[in-house]
């Protein structure tokens, strides 16, 4: 198979709000998107709201994550920004995250995006990275914290910052590539 559709048939739901890092958004969607996989933005708003990112880049939503079903996807990606703090606080999200993780799916988080795991209660006995400002609230929820551009724990994926996009992105495609394909969505 070759690189370009290796991901083909591969479901990949971004969860994300205004004011997301915009690498941390942008990078994994074009990279999943050229390997093939159907990536939707979802977000807690209605389909085709648009949120801009820490810098004023704008993502459109495809969904709102009270409509969606983790067993729709294959893998969840969490990125960072300032998006996490607000999404955390929303019993929706964090149902989705603890029904995907259940299913075990992949669920790939970078820089802040591990604050929904902790709010989400999934992290105690896990080993996982994050950026160094949320250091203590990972090692607080239980997990075991360790400074690595990428850590693989069972289904969980993170990196520290956008610096280690190539390594979380590399690892996020393997993984998925692993994995059955769950049914199309519309």
């Amino acid at each position: 198979m070759s690189q370009s559709n290796s991901l083909a048939g591969k479901n990949v739901a971004v969860v994300t709000d205004s004011m997301y890092e915009d690498l941390e958004v942008w990078y994994p969607v074009i990279r999943l998107r050229e390997a093939g996989a159907e990536v939707k933005v979802l977000g807690l708003h209605e389909s085709g709201k648009i949120l801009k990112s820490e810098h004023g880049y704008e993502v459109r939503e495809d969904m709102p994550i009270s409509s969606a079903r983790a067993e729709d996807f294959d893998a969840v990606v969490l990125p960072g920004g300032m998006a996490p703090d607000e999404l955390r606080r929303h019993e929706p999200v964090l149902q989705f995250l603890r029904d995907a993780d259940s299913q075990n799916k992949v669920i790939a988080s970078i820089c802040h995006g591990p604050q929904l795991l902790i709010s989400a209660g999934l992290l105690k006995g896990r080993t996982i990275t994050c950026v160094d400002s949320i250091k203590s609230d990972l090692i607080n929820a239980g997990a075991n914290y360790v400074d690595q551009e990428l850590v693989r724990d069972g289904n969980l994926i993170s990196s520290r910052t956008p610096e280690d996009l190539p390594a979380f992105g590399r690892e996020l495609v393997s993984a998925l590539s692993q994995v059955k394909a769950a049914p199309m969505i519309g």
